[in-house]
């Protein structure tokens, strides 16, 4: 399986597209997403997983002939598991092992020149940490195979992109993250993010942190202290770059297309706009890596996993972007 031909659509990208944990909505959103036509007309897909697996959700789905009409879009990793009534939607070592594995198999693909980028399906932490997978998510994963430091995550949701200063942090611990140093070093990081996939024209916002972004002091000194300054300092090194911009009004302006994208001061603030305007195809992209990297912004969906309920329309967005954004 995975015969392929590079050559036969040289004006396409191929997508590399990982199952996922098997045991979550994994292999039913990408089989459903490797049967699209659209997907198929803007890319080539290539989905890595197990065969038998990838069968079995296409016959949940009713996608009738699945191997038959798909077999050499097919990268076959074996699984040491079958997917039972016992274990869907259920945390299994097994699963873990197989979604390392197939993120282990992208990695292959796009450093051989096999696969231009990767589109990844949702994993579960506490499966990976079942397994022994010394890892506990994706971004963690390839850092560690592309050997990348600090890869950066942008949100992309019809066209509003935004950056992450802080992610997986309290609200408190993300204040006190927040430094002229820090900002400067992200407004450089995200133009240049931006230049690479083709989105250089306009100018970078950088969210406000308090309400209206302080009153000068009034609601809080963050602004005045410390984005206004570094936000000047990149301004005059030639950064097209403006803020801060009050939050509650600068995704919009960017969605309305005044900025290129916005620079999210911590988790939340970003991550509310964006599922907001569109929960489903909210996409998380992984930039600083050889590759790049588009994942679905939700989780295994363990509760109506191997149901033939779950929607593929994140799957096939972060298929498309992939397609859309690389830049091998």
């Amino acid at each position: 399986m995975g015969r392929y031909n590079l050559e036969k659509d040289a004006n396409k990208k191929v997508i590399a597209i990982t199952m996922g944990d098997p045991c979550g909505i994994g292999p039913e959103i990408t089989v459903k997403t490797l049967a699209d036509k659209n997907v198929h007309a803007r890319c080539t897909p290539l989905l890595i997983g197990d065969a038998d697996i990838l069968e079995q959700a296409a016959q949940k789905m009713g996608i009738k002939h699945f191997m038959g009409k798909y077999a050499d879009f097919i990268y076959h990793v074996p699984c040491n598991g079958k997917i039972t009534t016992k274990n869907a939607g259920k945390i299994c070592d097994f699963a873990g092992q197989a979604a390392f594995d197939c993120i282990k198999a992208s990695h292959l693909l796009c450093s051989k020149s096999k696969a231009h980028s990767v589109a990844t399906a949702p994993i579960n932490k506490e499966a990976l940490k079942a397994a022994g997978v010394p890892y506990i998510g994706h971004t963690e994963i390839y850092a560690s195979l592309t050997n990348t430091v600090d890869p950066l995550t942008m949100f992309d949701t019809k066209g509003l992109r935004v950056f992450f200063l802080t992610r997986h942090l309290s609200l408190s611990d993300a204040i006190k993250a927040i430094t002229v140093e820090k900002i400067k070093d992200y407004i450089v990081r995200c133009t240049e993010a931006l230049d690479r996939i083709g989105a250089s024209k306009g100018v970078l916002a950088v969210a406000g942190l308090n309400p209206h972004s302080g009153e000068h002091g009034l609601f809080g000194t963050e602004e005045t202290e410390i984005i206004a300054p570094a936000v000047e300092i990149m301004k005059n090194e030639g950064f097209l770059v403006e803020g801060p911009v009050s939050a509650d009004s600068v995704f919009h302006q960017a969605y309305m297309g005044k900025y290129r994208a916005v620079l999210s001061l911590y988790h939340d603030q970003g991550h509310i706009a964006t599922k907001t305007l569109d929960f489903e195809r909210t996409i998380a992209i992984t930039h600083s890596m050889p590759y790049l990297r588009t994942s679905v912004d939700h989780g295994t969906a363990f509760d109506i996993a191997w149901t033939g309920k779950a929607s593929n329309v994140s799957m096939v967005e972060a298929t498309l972007l992939a397609a859309k954004y690389s830049y091998r």
